[in-house]
């Protein structure tokens, strides 16, 4: 699944490819990917919409149009593609916004698991999709005193409430692994146990990670590749996700793959307490 920084490129690639651009109308081939929205009605209040401006928050993209806005969520395999009409459509592609100049933003997704909603403008903070999400992992989001009162309330797995996108948002699998080694701490670990400093650690490399996936455009793993059809960079500086079995580049452990609540965890149980 796409997560913060693959999100946060394919929204900036988007935002270099359709601002300015009207939409003459709107196909839609899987009326389930319209989520608390009528197929129908959204087709109609899109008719004439000029997009203006694409937000992210946590993994959502945010699509601000003249007189409204689309909440989308990528989900698994979901991607955005900017066409010429003329172009082949292809038979993952399952939205199509046609505009007036005769290219089309289309939305191919293999597994069907995406979503749309159409919304008032500016107000997806009234979503239940948005109204949960924790703050997002960036200074001036992101404070420690409530993070660390949060976590240590909770004896379930520090990795865990990472994925947990009510106390921080746009974290998944790859990215929470990774900061439970550079933390130093065993992803599996109760949160109530850790220390203040563990804590300390964790929201730091946390900041650090997100920050630096988001410049390097995410990590490409398996199919994922941004708006314009550019991979992510930052999977060349994964250390444990992925390379179970490899040694730690620190002090030689295997890394090790377990699962932890059904999820894929990798770790160095030497490095990692």
């Amino acid at each position: 699944m796409p997560e913060l920084p693959e999100v946060e490129n394919v929204r900036k690639t988007l935002n270099e490819l359709i601002i300015g651009k009207k939409i003459d109308h709107v196909t839609i081939g899987v009326p389930k990917m319209m989520v608390h929205t009528d197929p129908d009605e959204f087709r109609l209040a899109l008719v004439g919409q000029t997009f203006e401006a694409v937000r992210r928050r946590g993994k959502f993209l945010i699509f601000d149009l003249t007189d409204c806005s689309i909440l989308a969520h990528l989900r698994m395999e979901g991607k955005f593609r900017l066409n010429d009409e003329t172009d082949e459509v292809t038979k993952h592609t399952h939205v199509i916004f046609h505009f007036t100049d005769h290219t089309e933003l289309r939305f191919l997704d293999v597994r069907k698991f995406g979503t749309m909603e159409w919304i008032e403008k500016y107000g997806e903070v009234k979503t239940k999709s948005i109204a949960k999400l924790g703050p997002e992992p960036f200074p001036g989001s992101f404070e420690l005193e409530p993070f660390r009162s949060k976590i240590m309330k909770s004896s379930r797995a520090i990795k865990t409430l990472l994925l947990d996108q009510k106390y921080v948002a746009g974290i998944g699998n790859i990215y929470a692994d990774e900061i439970c080694y550079r933390a130093k701490v065993l992803p599996m670990r109760p949160a109530d146990s850790l220390s203040e400093i563990e804590v300390s650690r964790i929201y730091e490399e946390t900041m650090t990670i997100m920050e630096e996936a988001v410049a390097l455009g995410g990590s490409t793993i398996r199919t994922y590749v941004n708006s314009q059809g550019k991979l992510g960079q930052f999977q060349e500086k994964l250390v444990v996700y992925g390379h179970d079995g490899d040694a730690c580049p620190i002090c030689g452990t295997v890394i090790e793959k377990i699962k932890l609540n059904g999820r894929g965890t990798h770790f160095c149980p030497h490095c990692q307490k």
